[in-house]
Parts: structure tokens; C-alpha cells; sequence
């Protein structure tokens, strides 16, 4: 993988990942699939110049921002890369939200243009009604465009542009929004040199994707985790990248898998967990995989060991964040360890301090921190949080910590999320890790409830697995399963069976909504 001139003034991420395509051998080779055609590197290098031009011809100026609503189509690579060319700011986001959120995200980016989805259009012109002031001008991506711009319509319109905007690497490029997993989503800001530095960290060295590679990332383009694994690594080695629009439910992600045959796949663990129950889950002689990974929570230790006893692959667990844009800290191959998050990312340094921002002794319970190139620079126009998690060098996850003998970094719950039971840390998701391994849990969330003398002990939310009822000899099998797998002190003092658990679209559980519906509970007098 060549190496992204950092030092470049005038350097444009988007003219680096299209131009190392547009090379003889390559250019031809197919670039993306979808649900309706394929596009190879020539072609998505021609569509992207295109939708820069247009972009500009509809009066959107370099840094104004260009909020993106498209689903895992050609069309999102192709406006997110133009509006990159152009200088425009694009901002992806989650395509299965509320009109209120949207309209929440439109004010608070100020975005003047907005790229939607035909199917999306309906809840995105509600959120723009409820705008005050000018309405972003409304661009349709697939289906009729009715009185807005069609997407279509424009790149057949308009010729590629000739030069890139010149930007340079510490230049703003685009912004993702936080997932919300702790509240209203913040703006993150992120400059041309943060997506080649992703690649050149993760894609190369512990990802090892090549141009023979198939992927698919179930994780959707607009989360930072799906953003990598679809758009910047593929590209800048010059891999195929399947897309799919739909919801990667088991049966789609199923099919997909079967009919593409990728040999890297991108899933998150509750995706993995619910593959593993499916009737349809493939054999492995019916698949090319050759590389898994796994990020957005913790990867239970039975899952991964599940997974790879069934297809002979490892799952590379890691985590990453929006601020990061991608994993810095990951299981790696060859020495994958089940129930840990590995080692640093080359390019990544770590530290686990206490509260006091101390480094704390290895096995000691501490925040996570991190400073690499793929840093964002700020939350836009939210200074107290960017204060707060930007702290010079180091980048505050919010994610605890500790570090066992060998120096592999265990999870231990986000800093929101930890319980004090009888004066002594607790982690939820150590307890959520021992329920998943019972055989009648598909997932679990555990948070922190009072008890009748006010001193807070761990609860647990259980989604059962498919044809499993939960009942209250289910209930006592849990608590004694945790208490034969941890501590005695740690177990669920109470277990509610629930059909699903609040999520964001990152698939990371929203223990914090847990927690108010609890609140909610307590107040209406009830147990």
C-alpha cells in the first residue's frame, strides 16, 4: 500500500483514493456492486468528477456542508467522493432515523444541500418542514425526483471536473455524527489526511486487504466503522466492495454472502450472534472467507470461538470510534485472544489512566485513551465536548479498561455505564459476556437498579434465543450461571426478558435508555 503524502499542500482525499485506481490492469476491474449494477474504477473516477461539477453548478461553495442520506448504493461513493473533490463538506448519516432527527442534524450542520435516497424522501421532507428559514436544496438519488433534483439527471448533465479542490490534509473533509449512544449525536469533524490514515494503519497491517479481495461490510457506509471498511480500504488497494441496501438482517447477509462470495466480511456482534442461531447460516464449503472482524461493542468470547469453530475464520475483534474514525485497538491475526480487544493499532498509542489522569498499574480498571493520525479535530459548535474529549494529544474514549498479563486490552464497560456494587467496580459488560455464553441467550444488556435499601446492584435485560421462552426458572439458570462464571457479588439481582434492546444504528446498546425507562418505572411507583 502506497503511502499518503501527508506533507502535500493542495492534498485531496478523494482525488488520492479515485487516481491510485486509474492505473493499467485496474481501472477496468470492478470497483462496486450493488442491488442493481456494478461500476468499475474508471467509471466510479468518472461519476464522482461529474457529481463534483454538478454539486458546484447547483451554487454549493467549498466547506458548506452536504448532508448525505443515501443508502449503501453506487451513489453514495460517488456523491460522498465528488462532494470531497469539490471541496464541499458531505455529511453522512444514519438513513433509519426520525424526521426530528433529521431535522435536528440539517439545523444543527447547516448543511445547504441535502442527497437522499428515493425511499428516504418521504421523512426527509418532513424534518425539512419543520425548518425555519431557507429549506437545503433536496437532491434524489434513485426513483422519481418529482420537483427535486435527480441525482441521475445531474451526472448525466454535467462533465467531470478537471482539477481537485485544493485542500490539504489538515483541512476539514467531512463530518460523521456521533452514534448517540449517551445522547443527542455531535458533529465530528474530520481533515483530508484521516481517511489514507485509516488504511495505512488498519487496512494494511492487521486487516491485510489486498486487489484480490471481495468485501462486504454489513455495517452500513455511514457509520465510521462501515465508512473504512467499504470506501477507504477497498480503494486504496483496489479491492471489490459489495453494497446492499437493505437492512443486514441474517437472511440478507446470508444471501449476500452466498451470492458474492466476498472473502472479507464486516459484522458487528449482534449480527454475528444472530448468524450463528439462523437455520440459513451457510456452510463453510459454500464460502470464500478468508477474513472477519467484529467492532461497535464487545465480541463476546462463545460468539468468536462459536464462529470460528464453525468456519475455520477468526473474528478480529477491535474497537474504534466516530473521533477515531476507525479501529485502533484490535485483535490481530495469528494472535487473536477471545474475550479481550487486542493490541494498539500500528500508528496508535494507548494509556489507561485513572480519574486523575494518571496511568494506572497493569489489571487496574482505568479510562481508555488514544493518539493517532486518524484524530478528528472537533465536535462542530459544541466547544465544552470538544474540550472535554479532545485533550490535546490524547483523544478520551469514555471506553474503561485494563490490561492483563500479556499486555491485551480488556474491556470493561464505558465509563457512563460502570457500577459500584458494595464499594467495588463492576462491569456490565463482563456480566452481559457471561449471560451471552449461557446457550438461552441471543444478547444481553445489564445496568444498575437500587434495591429496596437504595444500594444499586446489577439488573439484566435478556433477549432470549429463537424458540427459547423466558420464565422465571429461565431467570434463577441465569443468576446461577453468573454466579458459577463470576464473582458472587456481580450477578443479576433481577433479569427482565425483552424482545429487543435500544440500539443505535452502530448496533451499540443504549444502556442510558435502559436506565431512563427504569427511572420512569421508579417514579410511576411501580417495582
Amino acid at each position: 500500500m502506497t503511502g499518503m503524502p501527508t506533507a502535500a499542500p493542495g492534498y485531496n482525499a478523494a482525488a488520492d483514493l479515485l487516481s491510485r485506481n486509474l492505473v493499467p490492469g485496474r481501472a477496468e476491474r470492478t470497483a462496486y456492486i450493488d442491488d442493481a449494477t456494478s461500476l468499475s474504477f474508471a467509471a466510479l473516477a468518472d461519476r464522482a468528477a461529474r457529481a463534483a461539477t454538478a454539486l458546484s453548478s447547483l451554487g454549493l461553495m467549498p466547506e458548506q456542508r452536504l448532508l448525505l442520506c443515501l443508502q449503501d448504493t453506487v451513489d453514495f461513493p460517488t456523491v460522498f467522493l465528488g462532494a470531497i473533490l469539490a471541496g464541499i463538506i458531505p455529511v453522512p448519516v444514519n438513513t433509519v432515523l426520525t424526521a426530528d432527527d433529521y431535522a435536528y442534524m440539517l439545523a444543527d450542520s447547516r448543511a445547504r444541500a441535502v442527497a437522499v435516497s428515493a425511499a428516504l424522501l418521504p421523512v426527509m421532507e418532513e424534518a425539512l418542514s419543520r425548518l425555519e428559514g431557507p429549506r437545503p436544496l433536496v437532491i434524489v438519488s434513485g426513483g422519481s425526483a418529482s420537483s427535486h433534483q435527480g441525482l441521475t439527471d445531474l451526472l448525466a448533465q454535467h462533465q467531470p471536473q478537471g482539477e481537485p479542490y485544493r485542500a490539504g490534509p489538515d483541512l476539514p473533509a467531512f463530518w460523521l455524527y456521533s452514534s448517540g449512544s449517551t445522547g443527542r449525536p455531535k458533529g465530528t469533524v474530520h481533515v483530508h489526511g484521516s481517511l489514507l490514515a485509516t488504511a495505512d494503519c488498519y487496512g494494511g497491517p492487521v486487516l491485510g486487504i489486498t486487489a484480490d479481495d471481495v468485501v462486504y461490510s454489513a455495517a452500513k457506509l455511514y457509520f465510521a466503522y462501515g465508512l473504512g471498511n467499504a470506501l477507504t480500504f477497498p480503494l486504496a488497494v483496489g479491492a471489490t466492495t459489495v453494497l446492499l441496501a437493505e437492512r443486514p438482517t441474517p437472511e440478507a447477509v446470508c444471501r449476500t454472502l452466498r451470492r458474492h462470495q466476498p472473502t472479507i466480511f464486516y459484522g458487528v456482534p449482534t449480527l454475528y450472534a444472530n448468524l450463528l442461531a439462523s437455520p440459513d447460516l451457510p456452510t463453510p464449503d459454500e464460502l470464500r472467507l478468508r477474513r472477519c472482524t467484529s467492532a461497535g461493542e464487545p465480541l463476546p468470547e462463545d460468539i468468536g470461538r462459536r464462529w470460528q469453530a464453525r468456519f475455520g475464520v477468526d473474528i478480529l475483534d477491535g474497537i474504534g470510534s466516530t473521533e477515531m474514525l476507525h479501529i485502533f485497538l484490535s485483535n490481530a491475526e495469528g494472535e487473536v485472544r477471545y474475550g479481550t480487544t487486542g493490541r494498539a493499532v500500528p500508528g496508535y498509542t494507548l494509556r489507561i489512566v485513572d480519574d486523575a489522569g494518571n496511568d494506572v498499574a497493569p489489571g487496574e480498571v482505568g479510562e481508555l485513551q488514544v493518539q493517532g493520525p486518524s484524530s478528528a479535530i472537533q465536535y462542530w459548535n459544541n466547544r465544552a465536548r470538544s474540550a472535554h474529549t479532545f485533550a490535546g494529544i490524547w483523544t478520551r474514549t469514555g471506553d474503561k479498561y485494563r490490561l492483563d498479563a500479556d499486555g491485551f486490552h480488556i474491556y470493561c464497560g464505558r465509563s457512563d455505564d460502570m457500577l459500584k456494587v458494595g464499594g467495588i467496580y463492576v462491569s456490565p459488560a463482563e456480566v452481559e459476556a457471561a449471560l451471552v455464553a449461557h446457550e438461552a441467550v441471543l444478547e444481553a444488556a445489564v445496568i444498575g437498579r437500587a434495591d429496596e435499601a437504595g444500594l444499586i446492584k446489577p439488573k439484566a435485560f435478556v433477549v432470549t434465543a429463537p424458540g427459547v421462552i423466558g420464565n422465571d426458572t429461565l431467570a434463577a439458570a441465569l443468576k446461577a450461571h453468573v454466579k458459577d462464571r463470576l464473582a458472587p457479588y456481580k450477578y443479576p439481582r433481577w433479569i427482565e426478558f425483552v424482545d429487543d434492546l435500544p440500539k443505535t444504528a452502530t448496533g451499540k446498546i443504549q444502556r442510558f435508555r435502559l436506565r431512563a425507562r427504569e427511572d420512569d418505572m421508579d417514579a410511576g411507583g411501580k417495582a
